[in-house]
């Protein structure tokens, strides 16, 4: 089977050959007429040279590719049922040797860290989330569905689709949200580390739960016990269970949504009882940081993402500098502070400078511990170092 072609202009297929999952419009010298957003298509070099095949959309990406002629002998592909299961198969095959015990949900999929440009797939004790970011990974998404039966056959309870809100607007409006196999009741608990916690996948952020803290919640549970925590931004209280479960003296949850100091709540509450110990605070945390005196030994700073735009870059930094200024400002004397950015504009030197900024205008002296980032189910390609979205410094702070 042949596909429409996308052909490159002389010189410009470096980056393809290294493996570059994104073919950016002003590399391409012509492609063929009547072309879709969502078409499959094959790129080639200005010789005719297959070099890969993927999702064409109208704008600076014109290409998203998922699969290298160097992975098929040079040979082009054809994206069905029976090509699906082998790349999740060797994707499964990863996962099952780096998902920590005494847990049953993590990220399958990890779009370009995993060859599947725009698309990501969240495992929940047996139920697949899937969320496609592209036309052409909505548009496959049936073959996807049938593959990931073949590949965890009786382990795999329903397939939900979540797509409705990840997908560009005008596609996006014909396009509803539901189960394409099997069918699970929400909320439904599920295991972190020994941890429990309730994941709403149809009504919850993302796709019902933030599974790239994983191991920088596992981190925090070792400077918790016995100590005063502040948890900001705290959506489902996941920093807050391990704080808790680790014998932490008292905790704080905080964030603005309602929906979150809910399920904050009930996440608290399967885990055992921390009634003296745990309060969740309906409150912006900005407001919070400024109107309240109180000191903690740790303070998680946990912000969703400040800019989604390289337009958006600047006054994202800025919030972040005015966030951790006021964040450092609650951190007791030799206490420490989990500060994040998931912005994926704001890259890590950037992030770094910006809390040397904070530190300075805090005035106290900081030193770092360790640098964070995702985890090994959120896999980053060498070739696109824009999947490495989330960047995290644990501070001591005298």
């Amino acid at each position: 089977m042949t596909y429409p072609q996308v052909i490159l202009q002389k010189g410009r297929d470096e980056a393809v050959r290294r493996f570059h999952p994104w073919v950016f419009s002003g590399a391409v010298a012509k492609r063929d007429e009547h072309l879709e957003d969502g078409d499959i298509v094959d790129v080639v070099d200005s010789r005719n040279t297959y070099l890969g095949t993927g999702h064409f959309h109208d704008g600076s990406i014109l290409v998203r590719l998922f699969s290298f002629a160097a992975h098929t002998n040079g040979l082009p592909v054809v994206p069905d049922v029976d090509f699906w299961i082998q790349k999740l198969a060797q994707i499964r095959t990863v996962r099952a040797a780096l998902i920590p015990a005494q847990t049953n949900c993590y990220r399958l999929v990890h779009g370009e860290g995993d060859g599947c440009s725009g698309l990501i797939i969240d495992m929940y004790d047996g139920v697949a989330v899937l969320q496609a970011h592209s036309i052409g990974m909505h548009r496959q998404r049936q073959q996807i569905v049938e593959a990931l039966q073949r590949v965890f056959g009786t382990e795999l309870v329903a397939v939900y689709d979540k797509s409705a809100e990840s997908l560009p607007d005008a596609y996006a409006a014909g396009v509803q949200n539901g189960y394409r196999f099997g069918r699970a009741e929400t909320p439904r608990p599920v295991i972190e580390n020994g941890h429990t916690f309730l994941v709403d996948w149809v009504t919850g952020q993302k796709t019902g739960f933030f599974l790239d803290q994983r191991d920088n919640r596992q981190l925090l549970a070792r400077y918790a016990p016995g100590k005063r925590v502040l948890n900001a931004f705290c959506y489902s209280g996941g920093f807050s269970v391990y704080a808790l479960t680790a014998g932490a003296s008292l905790v704080h949850s905080v964030d603005v949504s309602q929906k979150a100091i809910e399920l904050t709540n009930q996440n608290v509450a399967v885990n055992g009882d921390f009634s003296s110990t745990h309060q969740a605070i309906p409150d912006d945390v900005m407001h919070y940081l400024k109107e309240h005196d109180h000191q903690y030994d740790v303070v998680v700073l946990d912000p969703p993402a400040y800019a989604k735009s390289q337009s958006a870059r600047h006054r994202a930094v800025q919030g972040y500098k005015r966030l951790n200024v006021e964040g450092l400002k609650r951190v007791a004397p030799g206490g420490i502070l989990f500060t994040f950015s998931c912005s994926q504009v704001v890259d890590r030197e950037l992030f770094y400078n910006t809390i040397v900024a904070a530190a300075i205008e805090a005035g106290r002296q900081v030193r770092v511990l360790h640098h964070l980032s995702q985890p090994a189910d959120h896999p980053v390609s060498l070739f696109h170092p824009e999947g490495g979205y989330l960047k995290g410094l644990v501070l001591w702070v005298d």
